[in-house]
């Protein structure tokens, strides 16, 4: 993504907001806000917003598994039946 495309001063901002917002859902792509020149913000879309914290969610959920699984934090799934099997028999009361 090349953030240089789409590049407004904070001026056009103030100026016509809701036309920068309107640019930003209608694109999908974010807008560079510049103050004295030189980038300070990025206006975006709702929707891509939360597309990106998913993705960085998941990008999150995988480096964690990585890092278990250098660590050796893992189970096989025989080991994994049997850990979940007696944890479900102890919220049954069982022996």
């Amino acid at each position: 993504m090349d953030l240089s495309k789409d590049v407004e001063p904070v001026t056009a901002l103030k100026r016509s907001a809701a036309e920068l917002i309107a640019r930003a859902t209608d694109r999908h792509s974010p807008i560079v806000i510049t103050q004295n020149g030189k980038p300070t913000a990025v206006l975006q879309d709702v929707h891509s917003y939360q597309r990106q914290q998913r993705v960085l969610h998941v990008l999150k959920l995988l480096a964690q598994g990585e890092q278990d699984h250098r660590t050796g934090r893992v189970h096989d799934q025989a080991s994994l039946d049997e850990l979940v099997s007696a944890r479900l028999a102890e919220r049954r009361g069982a022996p």
